[in-house]
């Protein structure tokens, strides 16, 4: 998988994150994330677009 951490940019869907909602390769400059820290931990969730991204905040 392409580090979570930098661009995605145009990877293939082998190698890029899956979207926590739709399960879509998260591909393109079109992508969300978001990131937090708990209990010292740093956590991210990658999404495919805004729509995504609005379901998983709810």
């Amino acid at each position: 998988m392409v580090d979570p951490t930098s661009d995605i940019g145009d990877v293939d869907p082998e190698d890029a994150p899956a979207c926590a909602v739709c399960g879509a390769a998260v591909t393109g400059d079109d992508h969300r994330v978001r990131s937090w820290v708990e209990d010292s931990n740093v956590e991210h969730r990658h999404f495919c677009d805004d729509d995504c991204l609005e379901e998983w905040d709810g």
